[in-house]
């Protein structure tokens, strides 16, 4: 008999989302800024079941700004400050490749979700993305994840537009992560199903 899948999963993007997002990329311990209420958001989060799962783009990697030792400091870095906020981080996965790379994790190819759902299990049809790019959206949908939340921090505002331009209407958009937070909490609650 198969196992049941891991339900309630948060897919969840990282600069923009959790901390401020920078053009020149986030290269070190030093640059990572929480965005007001991100640290809550995820506490809530935890607290209410949900499985959080961080998939984020990383070509700083790619580009040889900073190394796999350096993002990995800053990833355990960023845990710890979560944790220690009463929020769990399940995993995190990354995409090293710059854009030119063709690879199949880049968001907004749907890799990362993919690598995820086979290693967790998990039931797509009760899981959710937050981003604040138009890609984290588009990934979400390519990989058959049914609530897309669109937060304003980040890219967000220019993200909605180039998201209408191509017909594609979030499931939700928060003006940032606490927001999106209690939103997915007061569905999850008013879910039936759930």
């Amino acid at each position: 008999m198969d196992k049941p899948g891991l339900a309630n999963v948060v897919f969840l993007d990282r600069d923009g989302v959790i901390n401020e997002d920078s053009p020149e990329y986030i290269k070190s311990w030093a640059e990572v800024r929480f965005i007001p209420g991100s640290l809550e958001a995820l506490r809530r989060l935890t607290d209410a079941g949900f499985a959080i799962i961080i998939v984020t783009n990383q070509s700083a990697i790619g580009r040889k700004l900073i190394t796999l030792d350096d993002f990995e400091y800053i990833s355990t870095r960023m845990m710890q400050e979560i944790e220690k906020a009463g929020g769990r981080i399940l995993d995190l996965f990354f995409c090293p490749h710059v854009p030119d790379d063709g690879c199949c994790c880049r968001k907004p190819k749907p890799g990362m979700i993919h690598k995820a759902r086979e290693k967790y299990t998990i039931e797509m049809a009760s899981s959710s993305m937050i981003g604040d790019s138009a890609r984290d959206i588009e990934c979400a949908i390519a990989a058959g994840c049914p609530c897309t939340v669109l937060v304003e921090t980040g890219n967000g505002k220019t993200a909605k537009n180039e998201l209408g331009a191509k017909g594609i209407v979030p499931t939700y958009v928060a003006s940032d992560l606490l927001d999106a937070a209690m939103w997915l909490i007061a569905n999850s609650e008013q879910d039936p199903a759930a």
